[in-house]
């Protein structure tokens, strides 16, 4: 193979020799060659050396080629593979590209951001969230609606409470929660953070 290479030194020994060692550094190769023609042509010889570790063709359109690329479609030959198998490895293949470019869900968000909370009270949320999308009710109102299925233990007056505090706080500013094991709160914290996991998926689904 035969590359020709534009230099703009390429008439001084010390460029040549630069782009010998170069080209002998990538390829690993004694199969590398350079010349220079005059002071702006370098021409570089690849040999193909059948016997190296990747006797890759380099040449494709060579006839020789053909024998090569056959070899390699036969390792990866799907004759064996019945319809049915065929379908459901394909099915199976594009169902995982569809999960790595979908947009990640609300549910999913809440999972990633607030692990130790369990997965029922977070999709809880996440569900009535989504109701609450285009709610005109006040915030502290749409709070409480947002954890009731997730607390359903608690009075709707109580969760005013701890609500009004979320509510009224400078709009577009997110509460601050604290990464902490969910089994180590008490009850009163465990609906503080629900109040506030609730306040974010809110911001989520509505801005």
């Amino acid at each position: 193979m035969r590359i020709i290479v534009m230099a703009h030194e390429a008439g001084s020994s010390n460029s040549l020799e630069m782009q010998q060692a170069l080209l002998d550094a990538l390829l690993e190769s004694e199969a590398v060659s350079v010349q220079s023609d005059n002071a702006d042509v370098v021409k570089v010889e690849v040999a193909e050396i059948p016997d190296s570790a990747i006797a890759y063709p380099w040449n494709p359109a060579d006839r020789e080629s053909e024998s090569f690329f056959n070899t390699l479609e036969q390792k990866f030959s799907i004759d064996s593979l019945s319809d049915d198998e065929i379908s459901d490895r394909a099915d199976a293949f594009f169902a995982h590209l569809d999960s790595l470019f979908a947009a990640p869900t609300l549910e999913s968000s809440l999972a990633q951001k607030f692990a130790t909370v369990p997965q029922s009270i977070l999709n809880a949320i996440a569900r009535q969230a989504q109701k609450l999308a285009d709610s005109s009710a006040n915030l502290a109102d749409q709070l409480v609606l947002c954890v009731q299925e997730a607390l359903p233990q608690w009075a709707d007056e109580d969760l005013q409470v701890l609500a009004r505090p979320l509510a009224y706080s400078m709009r577009g500013e997110q509460p601050a929660v604290k990464a902490t094991d969910w089994a180590k709160l008490s009850e009163t914290e465990q609906a503080k953070l629900t109040l506030a996991i609730a306040r974010y998926a809110l911001s989520e689904v509505q801005d």
